[in-house]
C-alpha cells in the first residue's frame, strides 16, 4: 500500500465530473487500498478518487468508532431529506472548515468491491454528511460551493489539522 498525494484547490482534478468505473480489476483494488491508506495517513474520514488525482467515481468512507471501511464505486444519492447546518472541512482545503447546510437524511446506491450493488441510509450523523461530502466531490463539487457567504469559511489553528471528509469530529475527504 502506499500513501498518495492529495490533490488540493485550486487543482483542476478537484473541478471535473468524475467517470464511472466501468471494470473492477486488480489496479483498481490497488487504488481502493492506497486511498484507504491514505485516508487514514491524512486522518480523514473519507476521500474521493479525484482528491488523489484519479478522474473515477470511487470514494472511501471510514467513520471513527467503526472498524468497516466503506467503498463506493459509482455512487448516486437516491435521496435526501431536509436540511441541517452542519461545520465541515476537507483534506483538499487545508487549514480551514465552513458551516454549511446539508441534508438530514440521505439514501445512496453504489457497488462494493466485488461489483454488488448496495444501498446505505444515514440520518443527522457524520456518516450522511460525508456521504453527501465525497459524492460532491465526485461531481466536482467542494464544501465552500455550498457556504452561504464568505463569512461561514473560517481558519482553524494548524494544530487542529488535519482532517478531511465529512468533517464532524474529524476531516472529510
Amino acid at each position: 500500500m502506499a500513501v498518495l498525494a492529495l490533490c488540493q484547490a485550486p487543482d483542476p482534478v478537484l473541478r471535473r465530473k468524475t467517470r464511472r468505473v466501468r471494470t473492477i480489476d486488480a489496479s483498481l483494488r490497488q487504488l481502493i487500498r492506497d486511498m484507504i491508506e491514505t485516508m487514514h495517513h491524512a486522518q480523514g474520514v473519507g476521500l474521493a478518487a479525484n482528491q488523489v488525482g484519479v478522474p473515477l467515481r470511487l470514494a472511501v468512507i471510514g467513520m471513527p468508532d467503526e472498524e468497516e471501511i466503506r467503498v463506493l464505486i459509482n455512487p448516486e444519492v437516491v435521496r435526501r431529506v431536509g436540511e441541517r447546518e452542519v461545520e465541515e472541512g476537507c483534506l483538499s482545503i487545508p487549514g480551514y472548515r465552513g458551516t454549511l447546510r446539508r441534508s438530514v437524511k440521505i439514501r445512496v446506491k453504489a457497488l462494493d468491491q466485488e461489483g454488488k450493488e448496495f444501498r446505505v441510509s444515514a440520518e443527522n450523523d457524520l456518516l450522511a454528511q460525508a456521504l453527501e461530502h465525497e459524492i460532491d466531490h465526485l461531481n466536482g463539487t467542494l464544501y465552500i460551493d455550498h457556504l452561504e457567504s464568505p463569512e461561514r469559511l473560517y481558519r482553524i489553528p494548524l494544530e487542529e489539522e488535519p482532517q478531511g471528509a465529512g468533517e464532524g469530529a474529524a476531516g472529510e475527504g
